[in-house]
């Protein structure tokens, strides 16, 4: 597992900034605080991935390294992971060794922090073999609209309190900071844009998955054989 470059953009920083104290608990209360719809989404971005029994993934944004231990266990590939926390790399780092565990490409809740979303996917494409897969997943908004009026209530209201009940300080912070984050992001990127900039990459067979009733999203695509 590998570290941020010295060249983070504004929104690297701020992503950076912004989850420095959250590893210890995250786990657990990103379980809780998505009503266990989390894990879900992670088993349904592992199969993707997967299917064509991979020997080599690389995770980006890997986080706690939740996604790519179920890679690891699901697949037997050698799996790398990066993130720009340093933090979040070491929590990583602990479960990696507590599982005894030491030509695809998979990144979660990450193009929400980078300046040019198109351009962050255009190289992720890059580093992907011909006929490799690219898969992610982040939150999404709900298009029915009870789903999306409920949706919104509870990430304006009900996750900041949760989080400041069950996660102190710095969980208030990111409740806070998730909904209106999520929101901003498919105002300007909507779901037809964000196939469009998969398409561009250089992707094939682009495809998406709502997941639980639309609060999540998982996306992948395939580089075509040279």
């Amino acid at each position: 597992m590998t570290g941020p470059s010295a060249a983070a953009s504004a929104e690297n920083a701020f992503a950076k900034d912004l989850f420095h104290g959250l590893p210890a608990r995250y786990d657990a209360l990103a379980e809780i605080l998505s009503f266990w719809q989390n894990a879900r989404w992670r088993a349904e971005l592992v199969a993707r991935i997967s299917a064509s029994e991979p020997k080599r993934i690389l995770d980006v944004a890997t986080g706690t390294a939740g996604v790519a231990l179920a890679l690891a266990r699901r697949t037997g590939a050698d799996v790398s992971g990066i993130d720009i926390s340093e933090s979040m790399l070491a929590r990583g780092r602990e479960r990696v060794r507590n599982a005894g565990l030491d030509d695809r490409v998979s990144f979660t809740y990450l193009l929400r922090y980078v300046h040019d979303p198109a351009e962050t996917l255009a190289e992720l494409a890059r580093v992907v073999r011909p006929g490799g897969v690219l898969a992610s997943l982040d939150f999404f908004v709900p298009q029915n609209p009870a789903w999306r009026a409920a949706w919104w209530l509870y990430t304006r209201i009900a996750l900041p309190a949760a989080g400041w009940v069950l996660g102190g300080s710095e969980w208030w912070r990111v409740g806070r900071f998730l909904g209106p984050n999520i929101s901003n992001f498919y105002r300007a990127w909507p779901l037809e844009r964000v196939v469009e900039a998969w398409n561009a990459a250089g992707l094939v067979d682009v495809g998406h998955k709502s997941m639980s009733v639309g609060g999540g999203i998982v996306m992948w695509g395939r580089k075509p054989d040279a």
